[in-house]
């Protein structure tokens, strides 16, 4: 087998992309090579790296990732494609099988076996890099646990938001679906959710009888959408933090109903799984239930731009501008 040239995104300074040449070497013991058929880009994470809003000191958290938050980078973790080279040792996958893997945007990528997760045969390929979201929705939606009749609001229907809607449905939540964005909130709705275009007060009163909602999942990456979550639970209720801020600070006032009320803040990070569902759960389980989730869920209709990898410099300024409409946005590999 041979080296083979391979397209990769870079953010070599902030709001500054570059499509780099690479190579991909042929596969060692325990590998696999795969050609890559489409990645999603983060609208959370990835815009607050390329926006350099990231502290340069923090470690990166995937041993796929290359570079630092300092710059250069390659950045990114929803990427599906098909195996193409398998190297020695390596059982439970076959040239040709479409995986998903947290890797960063590259057409052409060799990286150790048990870092792909082989994709269920009914799902289009080119949808498997929500695995990553889907995973991290899960993880939000243990975090949370609703009771069945319970209500929750979720402030942000980006994208996590729009799976965390669509699982909490099916776990018998009521839910309402906060977003400026008419777009999104059309979507949501269609998946079966009440929506409101703020945080509403008096809205929230007459939705929950004057209890306030029993949970609020923030998820909209915005600091100033905290508050307002911490406002509109009941007493006793809870506030599940899903957004990662990055180096933006956050300011709240707490000397009210969150002190009075006993709100509990919890933050939702898919680096760990929910403590309360342990030692039921591991992440083996985890990782099986995202891989029967994905063909069920409606994935396609979130995907709302695509780009060829050649242009990848034109869909980050995209995601930086947030034009209305935006739900995924997603790089094709020809």
């Amino acid at each position: 087998m041979q080296t083979l040239p391979a397209d990769a995104i870079w953010f070599t300074a902030p709001r500054t992309v570059t499509v780099r040449r690479e190579t991909a070497p042929p596969p060692a013991a325990g590998e696999v090579r795969v050609a890559a058929i489409a990645s999603l880009i983060s609208h959370g994470t990835e815009r607050l790296v390329y926006r350099g809003e990231v502290d340069p000191a923090l470690p990166l958290d995937l041993p796929t990732l290359s570079g630092s938050f300092a710059f250069p980078i390659k950045y990114g973790y929803a990427i599906a494609g098909r195996v193409i080279d398998i190297g020695p040792g390596v059982d439970g996958l076959a040239i040709g099988d479409a995986v998903a893997a947290l890797h960063p945007h590259q057409s052409v990528f060799t990286l150790p076996a048990h870092l792909v997760k082989r994709l269920p045969a009914n799902l289009d390929p080119a949808l498997g890099g929500f695995y990553a979201n889907v995973e991290t929705a899960l993880t939000i939606c243990h975090d949370a646990a609703p009771r069945l009749g319970e209500t929750v609001a979720i402030l942000g229907q980006g994208v996590v938001g729009l799976l965390v809607t669509q699982l909490l449905l099916r776990a018998g939540a009521r839910v309402i679906a906060i977003d400026p964005d008419p777009y999104r909130r059309a979507l949501a709705e269609r998946f079966g959710a009440i929506t409101l275009s703020h945080a509403d007060p008096a809205a929230i009163a007459e939705l929950t009888g004057g209890r306030g909602v029993d949970i609020a999942i923030e998820v909209s990456g915005a600091p100033a959408a905290l508050q307002p979550a911490i406002e509109m639970v009941a007493v006793e209720g809870l506030v599940v933090v899903a957004s990662w801020y990055g180096q933006k600070p956050v300011t709240l006032t707490l000397g009210g109903h969150f002190h009075r009320g006993r709100v509990t803040v919890r933050s939702s990070q898919v680096g760990r799984l929910a403590p309360e569902t342990l030692p039921r759960w591991d992440y083996a389980r985890r990782t099986a239930t995202v891989l029967e989730l994905l063909p069920q869920l409606r994935l396609a209709e979130l995907v709302s731009h695509r780009f060829p990898i050649t242009q990848a410099a034109a869909a980050y300024a995209l995601l930086d501008q947030a034009p209305p409409g935006m739900v995924q946005v997603m790089v094709e590999y020809g």
